[in-house]
């Protein structure tokens, strides 16, 4: 390891710094010498009016001077019609002075006319008084913006606005390995190549083969892109080059592509290296925009282009890439020789979470009650920003607590916090809100309970939350599956319209708390008509297509006006079934939920295991198989 490689190559080009400073202090004291001296002369000008010298004779014939200046290129004079009004509202005129007048004969023939001189410059010098004072003018500013391009150094004034703001980072410097990242061990062993050719180029080169020159990451926002990058850095002890692509994009049209040109000068230099580039999307976003275009972005794209089709990838340059909308960026840009191989960078599973979640817990003092398999089992979904946070927020309730160490309750509070918000203890409910509410999540857990194929209720109260929910249910799979059924999902929305199925049966009334609960239910509904082809009308067409799947995933309705009545009309008959499915369990079950809801009256909170001894200990339950729960785990919050 070289101890001062970082720091020779951040600094590439210091021996030829101190010229380019004082070149630009130059540049900028004449700039601003000249910009003065002009205002100077147009203030000057904008307070007379201008004449010519034949009028200035003909008023001086007529007796109406009142004062007169002389100077060495002009005459200032003032009529005594002018000098009769008041100061605020006097203005003199001017005329040039004819070259070879006899500036002191004049003067003394004004005087005998009775015209007052205010001033007489006839000094052959004034030239170069003149020339003398642009010179001291000038060497002044020099000197101070000589002292604030020096202390700016290259990112100062004019001389580092096409520089790269890239990031120089050593193995010792990021300190990640692949190590650190866990549940991404597909894309490590695609970035493993990587790596093997850094080390060794010439068993590649020897076969005549070729690397990609670069590798794109695409994946959800927070699983791990940039820390992937970094460690494949660390893993080749090799420079890391980071920068992101919005520090390419300037208002200075051409910026942007001198800053790609550095970057990739200073990484030649370093060679063998990796040039990452984090949301690449600013800047390679696709050129065929109807909108209308980006002048400095396509500039910048093309010159990214360049770049990469110019640097020979057998020297060891290997520039990667990390988005979360590939679906936007530039076709030159995705084709082979270019960002020709895509890394996607998913959602981890059970095992990728349990894996990430002992990776943030290496630093954590646990308990010995601590089942990191059931925070696992209960984040289906989470990406890796999720887990460290959820860690991070256990490891500070257990300090509020006064615990020195971080519990299973610790982690199981943390998760609720972030799906349902803290507790509002200061939110107080009438005795009738409450049994609505009581009743409106029993009938979520009683329905989930009585059904096949759902997922087990863990937790069940009406406790009032911050994110706006007066209560919630909560189910737990008990293994990750990656496939629905038709079945599993109608009892999923028979599940989540139970609540307000329960406030029918029992008061006859329809509360607002079911409204996120019809919402969720109308979106699943909607997606298995017009992209899982489960409805009975429209068949195994699809309707809709999904735009920015790694972000928000929002399907858009792709038919025709007629077509998408058609799916209103289908979503509408899924909700109804399983609405009227909801009562119907609930009905023939009525003394189960009035019991339970006593029971939750009482208790506030209580769990899967007290809700199945109630449902078990009945005689008129349905069975509750619980053999194929569903893959993630939602809690129906009101």
């Amino acid at each position: 390891m070289e101890p001062n490689r970082g720091n020779d190559r951040n600094n590439p080009q210091k021996p030829n710094k101190p010229k380019g400073n004082y070149m630009t202090a130059l540049m900028i004291a004449l700039v601003l010498v000249l910009l003065f001296s002009w205002i100077s002369n147009a203030i000057k000008s904008s307070q007379y009016n201008q004449t010519t010298y034949s009028d200035f004779v003909a008023t001086r014939d007529a007796g109406q001077l009142a004062e007169v200046e002389i100077q060495s290129d002009r005459i200032i004079y003032m009529t005594k019609e002018e000098a009769a009004k008041s100061p605020s509202q006097q203005k003199a005129c001017y005329t040039g002075l004819p070259s070879g007048s006899d500036t002191r004969a004049m003067a003394e023939e004004l005087v005998k006319m009775g015209v007052t001189v205010n001033k007489l410059i006839v000094e052959d010098n004034s030239m170069i008084m003149m020339i003398l004072s642009y010179v001291i003018m000038i060497g002044g500013l020099f000197l101070v913006m000589n002292l604030v391009t020096r202390r700016m150094g290259s990112e100062g004034m004019m001389g580092g606005f096409g520089k790269s703001k890239a990031k120089v980072f050593m193995e010792k410097q990021t300190g990640v390995t692949f190590k650190d990242v866990a549940g991404q061990d597909e894309a490590k062993e695609s970035l493993q190549e990587i790596i093997d050719f850094l080390h060794n180029p010439q068993k590649y080169t020897a076969i005549g083969a070729k690397l990609p020159k670069g590798a794109l990451l695409v994946g959800s926002p927070g699983t791990g892109k940039t820390l992937l990058a970094k460690a494949v850095a660390g893993e080749a002890d090799v420079p890391f080059f980071y920068i992101s692509g919005s520090d390419f994009v300037e208002m200075f049209v051409g910026m942007g592509a001198s800053r790609v040109r550095d970057l990739f000068q200073q990484a030649a230099k370093v060679a063998p290296c990796i040039i990452f580039i984090d949301e690449i999307d600013a800047v390679g976003r696709s050129r065929d925009n109807r909108l209308g275009s980006n002048s400095e972005q396509e500039q910048t794209l093309n010159q990214l282009l360049s770049e990469i089709d110019g640097f020979d990838s057998s020297k060891g340059i290997v520039c990667l890439a990390a988005t979360n909308r590939p679906e936007i960026l530039d076709k030159a840009l995705l084709r082979p020789g270019r960002f020709d191989r895509r890394i996607i960078v998913d959602r981890p599973n059970l095992q990728g979470r349990l894996d990430t979640l002992k990776v943030h817990t290496r630093k954590i003092r646990l308990a010995e009650d601590v089942d990191l398999r059931k925070i696992a089992q209960a984040t289906a979904g989470a990406v890796g920003a999720d887990l460290a946070n959820l860690v991070n927020e256990a490891a500070l309730r257990a300090v509020r607590n006064g615990r020195q160490a971080v519990n299973q309750e610790d982690l199981l509070v943390s998760f609720e916090t972030v799906i349902a918000g803290t507790e509002k203890k200061n939110t107080v409910l009438t005795d009738m809100e409450k049994r609505l509410v009581a009743y409106h999540e029993v009938g979520h857990a009683l329905v989930a309970a009585l059904e096949k194929h759902s997922q087990p209720v863990s937790k069940i109260t009406i406790v009032p939350h911050t994110s706006g929910a007066l209560g919630y249910t909560m189910q737990m799979p008990e293994e990750e599956k990656f496939l629905s059924t038709a079945e599993e999902l109608r009892t999923e929305l028979r599940t989540l319209v139970g609540g307000r199925a329960a406030e029918q049966v029992v008061f006859g009334v329809q509360t607002t708390g079911a409204a996120n609960d019809i919402q969720r239910a109308t979106a699943l509904a909607r997606n298995m008509v017009t992209q899982y082809g489960m409805g009975s009308n429209l068949g195994l067409m699809t309707t809709a297509s999904v735009q920015n799947q790694y972000l928000d995933g929002q399907a858009y309705m792709d038919c025709a006006q007629s077509t998408a009545a058609q799916v209103d009309q289908e979503v509408k008959e899924i909700l109804d079934s399983a609405y009227a499915d909801a009562k119907r369990i609930l009905t023939e079950n009525r003394s189960l939920l009035d019991e339970i809801s006593e029971f939750l009256l009482v208790k506030e909170t209580i769990t899967g295991d007290e809700l199945m001894a109630y449902v078990n200990a009945d005689n008129q339950a349905l069975p509750a198989p619980q053999d194929e729960p569903d893959t993630q785990e939602e809690p129906t919050a009101e």
